[in-house]
């Protein structure tokens, strides 16, 4: 380690986050995802994680690695995407899953960082997302092991809102394109996604960077996370930029 937040490799980044813990991971499908960081947890061996994503990558890359090392217990996300894996770990009954609308889950991580532990939204108001009986878990039967609870709902004027509780997570990772030794961090168009979300939810979060720079060195005004919500970096250098589904048009007068 070379300073009070900045460490050599992503394993020494990685290297106390234990069996059991909470992580929340920033990106989406595979757009600004830590891939460096989530490398380092399945080399590390640690495993019955609960992890809170947007989605859980590909079945060879990103969060996918770990569903394929059996090292995840239990997903919050809201998009299952191209992942075969996720789909048939949840199906057998290996993987409890909360599948959560996109919004609401981009605000709970929002609201468990700014220390909000609970708040309103009608998103979810008269389907099993607030009346409860979604399937977290099945048996191997294909029964239903473990539903979800109803939710409390109110009435604010003559609208039905349900209550959502904010997520904090013992680890957070994200991705940025550019940080500096403070923790400031830019990200790269898109890519900020879920990262800066992520970043807040985290009890410590740790952000791998493609560059990194010293303090004074980055605008204030281009930060679009600051220090305050990073406590670990690591330099990993450019990111291979993975596409999750290619779709391509024929040419004209190509064999089909």
């Amino acid at each position: 380690m070379m300073g009070t937040k900045v460490f050599d490799t992503p394993a020494a980044a990685v290297a106390d986050v234990s069996d059991g813990a909470t992580i929340a991971v920033g990106g989406f499908g595979l757009c600004g995802i830590p891939d460096a960081l989530i490398r380092a947890l399945v080399e590390s061996g640690v495993g019955d994680l609960e992890v809170f994503s947007n989605n859980c990558g590909v079945d060879d890359h990103g969060l996918g690695l770990l569903l394929n090392a059996r090292q995840i217990r239990r997903v919050t996300a809201s998009y299952v995407g191209e992942n075969k894996e996720f789909a048939r770990q949840y199906l057998a009954g290996e993987l409890e899953v909360e599948l959560t609308p996109q919004g609401t889950l981009a605000e709970r991580l929002r609201a468990g960082g700014a220390g909000i532990p609970a708040f309103f939204t009608p998103a979810g108001v008269g389907t099993p997302v607030a009346d409860g009986g979604l399937p977290w878990r099945y048996h191997v039967d294909g029964s239903v092991a473990v539903a979800s609870p109803p939710k409390e709902t109110r009435a604010f004027g003559d609208k039905r809102y349900v209550m959502e509780e904010g997520i904090t997570a013992d680890f957070a990772l994200v991705h940025a394109v550019k940080g500096d030794t403070a923790g400031n961090l830019i990200f790269d168009k898109t890519a900020m996604n879920f990262n800066p979300l992520a970043a807040m939810a985290g009890k410590v979060t740790i952000a791998q960077v493609e560059e990194l720079v010293e303090p004074g060195e980055l605008d204030p005004a281009q930060v679009h996370l600051p220090g305050i919500f990073v406590q670990r970096i690591v330099e990993t250098g450019p990111q291979d930029k993975r596409i999750e589904k290619r779709t391509v048009q024929a040419t004209e007068g190509a064999a089909r």
